[in-house]
């Protein structure tokens, strides 16, 4: 008997049988012919080769393909996100794909590194064969950014321009920007997303009411011990603190706070996609929320790893051709690309900002027995779907399963030692019937 593991088994035979009748091998099948021809330098051409032009083409034709990929995988992950209502079952391949374009993104900026080994002076001697041609000029990037959601209006302009000028002699490659920015990009589909998340809703837990009692609560609690602080110095100092974090937490309970902030560009989530983030941030070890989750953190990982290749990109340049030079597309060269490492670049910044409105984990209030069935339960028709009743239960019947009424919601937090007896009249009148979670998660550790 042969062994099936020995080199000759026919294999070769078989491959060599298949090319014959039209089969490819692997110099056909990845047309390298195309590829590995497309490396021209311009300075052997004028007849005064440069050893580090080949590998400045290199790693910029690498860096291109590497686009192509992600721009493959963020099209694919907007499809999926564009249906009315996610299937939560492709959840687990949206996440795989995102976590495929962090580890492209983190070769990319690593790719930096090798293009480190070429020095200033070696860059010098080919330069000028370079201009007026600029990574400026890269049509793939500026789609990248669009699709992920950058904003032409938070753009820096590029010479006191219009970044689309670059592009006006390839009339193919403007078509495609001008469509991008028409398309939902990847922040606008998940905005939309958030907004469905389960526990939003009118009826049942209604997160956002008992998270802001949670909070009212918290810095009720905060002040009252400010106030008794006996040194008049220290007192002003901490009551200083406590107004400045009510200022932060009603910039996300008022929505017109919201919403202005969002037209200064400041925000990007709408005012319920933001409560969906948080809610999930909370919640997390819920079944329902762990992919959720896990999808955000590599959004900001996306947003982090565009940051540090442009930042990559800016030492390099400060590196070869110093902070006053101009670039060879006629940019200012270090100083804009300098510019472009602000927050107005990062598409996921709410998503960062969400430790801002962080509560201990002793004040998160605690699920209600419907809604904690509820995130246990994954819905394949998605966020919008409903999901299973428990018990046999109406749906009606299982919303107000567990409920109780605001005075034994305001009893917790007395209880927690979050809201004194005395202000229980006012918290009382602000909130509603609704769903009655305990505010306390766990206990506070002393």
């Amino acid at each position: 008997m042969a062994c099936p593991f020995a080199s000759n088994n026919g294999v070769g035979e078989s491959s060599s049988s298949l090319m014959e009748h039209g089969g490819q091998n692997y110099t056909s099948y990845l047309q390298l012919d195309k590829l590995l021809d497309a490396q021209h330098l311009e300075s052997e051409a004028d007849g005064h080769k440069v050893h580090d032009e080949h590998l400045f083409i290199i790693i910029h034709q690498a860096y291109e393909l590497w686009f192509k990929q992600i721009i493959y995988e963020i099209d694919s992950v907007r499809e999926m996100f564009s249906a009315e209502e996610v299937d939560e079952r492709k959840m687990l391949e949206i996440t795989k794909r995102i976590h495929r374009v962090t580890l492209i993104l983190k070769l990319c900026v690593d790719q930096f590194h090798i293009l480190e080994t070429m020095t200033p002076l070696d860059f010098m001697e080919f330069r000028d064969y370079l201009s007026p041609a600029s990574g400026f000029q890269s049509f793939q990037f500026r789609l990248l950014e669009n699709k992920l959601g950058v904003k032409s209006e938070h753009r820096v302009r590029f010479n006191q321009e219009h970044y689309m000028k670059v592009f006006g002699d390839h009339k193919e490659n403007l078509l495609r920007i001008q469509e991008s920015e028409r398309e939902p990009s990847l922040q606008e589909l998940l905005s939309k997303w958030l907004e469905r998340t389960p526990g939003l809703d009118s009826k049942g837990f209604k997160f956002w009411k008992v998270y802001k009692m949670a909070v009212d609560s918290s810095l009720a609690s905060q002040r009252q011990e400010s106030e008794e602080e006996k040194n008049e110095t220290k007192r002003k100092l901490l009551l200083d603190a406590v107004k400045k974090r009510q200022d932060l937490f009603n910039s996300i309970f008022d929505i017109n706070i919201h919403n202005a902030l969002v037209a200064r560009g400041e925000r990007r989530l709408s005012h319920q996609a933001l409560q969906g983030a948080l809610m999930i941030s909370f919640y997390r070890e819920e079944p329902r929320f762990n992919q959720p989750f896990q999808l955000l953190n590599l959004l900001m990982d996306v947003d982090s790893l565009m940051t540090k290749w442009r930042y990559n990109h800016v030492m390099l340049v400060q590196r070869m051709i110093g902070s006053q030079q101009i670039g060879t597309g006629g940019s200012s060269g270090y100083q804009y690309l300098r510019s472009t490492l602000s927050d107005r670049y990062k598409v996921f910044i709410d998503l960062f900002n969400l430790s801002t409105f962080l509560i201990p984990r002793y004040s998160i209030p605690t699920l209600t027995r419907q809604m904690k069935h509820r995130l246990s339960v994954h819905d394949t028709q998605g966020h919008t779907g409903r999901a299973a009743t428990s018990k046999g239960r109406t749906e009606e019947e299982d919303e107000n399963f567990g409920s109780c009424d605001t005075e034994d919601l305001v009893k917790q937090t007395i209880d927690l030692g979050l809201l004194s007896s005395a202000q229980s009249d006012s918290s009382n009148a602000s909130v509603t019937e609704a769903s009655c979670p305990k505010l306390g998660g766990g206990t506070k550790s002393s």
